[in-house]
């Protein structure tokens, strides 16, 4: 994926033994990614780069991963088996000259040859959030704290923390300064603020967490990508300044937004659904650089930000998690209350 690189702790596992039962996976490739790179054929690309025999490499990209899901129809060239097909001019270097899908010829040299459907109206129009929301932007205190301005509070506070190049996050516990009866951010030691706004329905539901490890100094991100559920999910430093995301992202319909001194820096709008846009890749490819730069200059984030981001809603996987519901303690597979 973008965001996850696990092919270089994974591919010793690769062996003379065991290779016919390894294949590829990809998670999540941005727009800019697949533009530059490809998707399982940069995968390839980069097995074949650290040693694996390219032949093997290939097997792995096609028959194998077409056995494991008992797809016994395609993942191979013979009789019987569909004419989904790419001929390429290197085989190390992978790179592709013409696609056939079911025998006909579809795309050449990265160019397709075939219309793009039109969009129907019912992919648009489809974020829906209830403002005010301001107020429910504060983390409050447990009933039993009653702390003054500036103070620390003694009892610790779950913290999702970033495991840099994995998807996996940890469970911290940090003691955090109160401001106004609310638990704030602190970005001095990179403890942001966290939230995922429900935009389907405008049920109203907001989750606000905490988040360490992102890297922000100051500004906002926010994005209609948020798996799996893809409500509205924003980091920032402070309150104003993600509520100016999420109504950029409003405002837009879809998209990934930067803002930082309540002005907004960049946007990538993605209409349709709030995940697609319709513009073609390259356009898309080029507007999500200008996004990605744009919150590269708002402090030392991570390679792939809206990727990371985009994985902190998703309460299946370890530890800790945020939904519009509130923090999700995946271990537990329970609401933290």
């Amino acid at each position: 994926g973008s965001s996850e690189k696990n092919l270089d702790a994974l591919l010793p596992l690769v062996t003379d033994n065991t290779y016919k039962r390894c294949f590829f996976v990809v998670d999540d490739r941005n727009c800019s990614d697949l533009f530059q790179e490809g998707d399982i054929d940069a995968v390839v690309r980069k097995a074949i780069s650290r040693g694996l025999e390219p032949v093997r490499a290939i097997q792995m990209a096609t028959i194998n991963a077409a056995e494991y899901f008992r797809l016994h129809d395609r993942g191979g060239i013979g009789p019987g088996y569909i004419a989904n097909l790419i001929t390429i001019t290197d085989l190390t270097k992978l790179e592709i000259d013409m696609v056939f899908y079911q025998g006909k010829l579809v795309a050449r040299q990265g160019k397709p040859l075939f219309p793009l459907p039109p969009v129907t109206l019912e992919l648009r129009d489809t974020v829906r959030i209830k403002p005010p929301m301001g107020k429910s932007l504060k983390i409050p205190l447990p009933r039993r704290e009653r702390l003054g301005e500036g103070e620390i509070s003694d009892e610790a506070y779950p913290v999702i923390e970033i495991v840099p190049g994995q998807i996996v996050t940890r469970k911290a516990m940090e003691k955090m300064k109160v401001v106004d009866g609310a638990v704030m951010p602190d970005v001095e030691r990179d403890i942001l603020k966290l939230v995922v706004v429900e935009r389907h329905k405008a049920s109203g539901n907001i989750g606000v967490g905490l988040v360490k490890g992102f890297g922000l100094k100051k500004g906002a991100l926010a994005s209609s990508v948020a798996h799996d559920s893809h409500n509205i999910i924003a980091v920032g430093a402070n309150d104003l300044e993600i509520l100016k995301a999420i109504e950029e992202i409003n405002r837009l319909q879809g998209g990934l937004v930067v803002c930082a001194d309540l002005e907004i820096l960049a946007s990538l709008p993605l209409p349709i659904a709030g995940l697609l846009s319709p513009e073609p890749l390259e356009v898309v490819a080029s507007q999500h650089e200008i996004v990605e730069k744009a919150a590269a200059s708002l402090g030392n984030l991570p390679p792939s930000p809206f990727a990371i981001l985009s994985f902190l809603a998703l309460p299946v996987i370890p530890e800790l998690r945020l939904t519009d519901l509130g923090l999700v303690d995946v271990n537990e597979f329970k609401l933290i209350k």
